[in-house]
């Protein structure tokens, strides 16, 4: 990341497309060709070098260096950019000087967009389109859905935003005289990006929020998209967004207040929550979520648009449950991790209501994990001391009782490059060796498993300490929340923070 000082805006800032930056004068104007004003002054180079750097005999400039007195301005400039030069910012490591802020490489990214909301939504869900799959084509269009963390004095502001982000183009780097012939091409592909949204109103600050397409029966129907919000009041709501989402691309179309309105209210948890995961396997739909009692329940939907919670809960937590996650392959099996320090495996067929593989993995909270939807028998975590980890499943063994395994398995792969808490982690949806890990560290890595520590190639961080060879790529985001990839979009990630959302993609994956 390069650093730059902050600078004022003496006035209303100026639009501009991802990778741009004004080029202004002193008086507000674009900088033209540079003149010199001296340049007549000399008549010859040998005069020039006769008369020393700053104009003066060399002998004397020297003697005042000597005595302290001067120096000039360039040469402070010198010594500044030499010590700059000899080191790599780190975010999340080094700290900022006052009147510094941080700007991105731009060369590194292929797209690159930021957008602000009304209010902060700290988590939120891409869902999938009809646009196409491992498309590459740009302007990029993405839809999502997020809920808002209106201030407690508005708290009637708070709202369920169903978005469409288009128009996404990627980095403008210039072109060649000989694409001249692609100017149309060329014009697309640098489209404004656009945002639209359709609100939901909400009750309550949004926790999580996760949603989940399902194929219709009919092919000449669109495929019908829930949307799980885990609430602060502890209420879950369900919603069916597809008319709002059908409305982006469909002019003219108008959403009553009943389709806004939740398909489903449910109360069984006593404290809130912030674990929401929907199952891939059941076509009906079916939900766990998670509460800060450390319970866990199931909710199945049924024919009809109904939607019924088993009352009886999962127990065997400390403490409360931090994330959820099916099992992409066995529709009756799923993971909890809680701030008890423990990964759970359950089978929900389980009469006792108790875990199947109970593991300690930390000795500080587990806040998240991953099921690597490629190669099943494999599970990330991410703790609040920072670390992440890989697990082989397959060296799990069942519980006896409901105390977890006293000889905890060693990790696949195990990293403490972040300094701050795990807030966010996920497998590339088609590359089980890629992982997206987000921290309270202000960043957002992106990691690559598949480097062979033994490859000396692969050692060379150009003389970065600290950068583990798997570390791919760095970007920086205030407290980012939560990260996800685009399942159609190869190498596409999408982001929320305190700040906002951001979208991008990188050169390196």
């Amino acid at each position: 990341m390069a650093k730059r000082p902050v600078e004022e805006p003496d006035g209303e800032q100026i639009p501009l497309k991802a990778g741009q930056r004004p080029v202004q004068t002193a008086d507000g104007n674009e900088a033209g060709p540079f003149e010199d004003e001296f340049e007549d002054e000399f008549e010859s180079e040998d005069e020039i070098l006769e008369a020393g750097v700053d104009g003066r005999p060399d002998e004397e400039r020297e003697a005042e260096e000597k005595r302290g007195m001067w120096i000039t301005l360039e040469r402070l400039c010198e010594i500044y950019a030499m010590d700059m030069d000899q080191r790599t910012f780190i975010p999340g490591r080094d700290k900022l000087a006052a009147g510094e802020s941080l700007s991105p490489d731009t060369s590194t990214y292929e797209m690159l967009h930021n957008l602000t909301t009304t209010w902060p939504c700290l988590s939120f869900d891409i869902v999938p389109d009809q646009l196409g799959d491992a498309r590459k084509a740009y302007p990029a269009t993405v839809y999502a859905v997020a809920g808002t963390q209106a201030d407690t004095r508005k708290a009637n502001q708070n709202e369920l935003m169903v978005m469409k982000l288009s128009g996404l183009s990627r980095m403008d780097r210039g072109r060649d005289d000989e694409d001249s012939d692609d100017d149309d091409e060329d014009d697309d592909e640098n489209a404004d990006p656009i945002l639209e949204t359709k609100s939901i109103p909400l009750p309550s600050t949004t926790n999580r929020i996760r949603a989940r397409q399902y194929p219709p029966q009919n092919s000449s129907k669109p495929p019908t998209t829930f949307t799980a919000t885990m609430l602060e009041n502890s209420d879950i709501l369900i919603h069916d967004v597809t008319p709002h989402l059908i409305s982006f691309d469909t002019p003219g179309t108008i959403i009553t207040p009943q389709q806004s309105k939740p398909l489903a209210s449910l109360k069984m948890h006593r404290t809130e929550g912030y674990a929401v995961d929907w199952s891939p396997l059941v076509p009906q739909g079916k939900l766990l979520t998670g509460d800060n009692d450390g319970k866990i329940f199931v909710t199945t939907g049924a024919e009809g648009g109904k939607w019924t919670p088993d009352n009886r809960p999962f127990t065997g937590h400390e403490s409360s449950v931090e994330d959820l996650q099916w099992s992409p392959n066995e529709r009756n099996v799923f993971a909890s991790a809680s701030s008890d320090g423990t990964i759970k495996v359950w089978d929900v067929r389980s009469k006792s209501r108790k875990p199947a593989v109970n593991v300690k993995v930390s000795d500080t909270d587990v806040n998240v994990i991953s099921w690597s939807r490629q190669t099943t028998h494999l599970l990330a975590s991410g703790a609040d001391d920072g670390q992440w980890a890989v697990w082989d499943l397959r060296q799990w063994k069942p519980s006896s009782d409901s105390a977890p395994s006293t000889s905890v398995p060693k990790a696949v792969a195990s990293f403490n490059f972040h300094k701050e808490q795990i807030t966010s982690i996920e497998w590339h949806p088609t590359d089980d060796s890629i992982m997206a890990v987000a921290a309270g560290d202000n960043t957002l890595t992106l990691w690559d498993l598949a480097v062979e520590l033994d490859d000396e190639e692969s050692k060379d961080t150009a003389g970065v300490q600290g950068w583990p060879p798997q570390l791919l790529f760095l970007h920086y985001m205030e407290m980012v929340k939560e990260c996800h990839w685009h399942p159609q979009i190869p190498g596409c990630v999408m982001a929320t923070g305190d700040g906002g959302f951001g979208i991008f993609k990188t050169i390196s994956v």
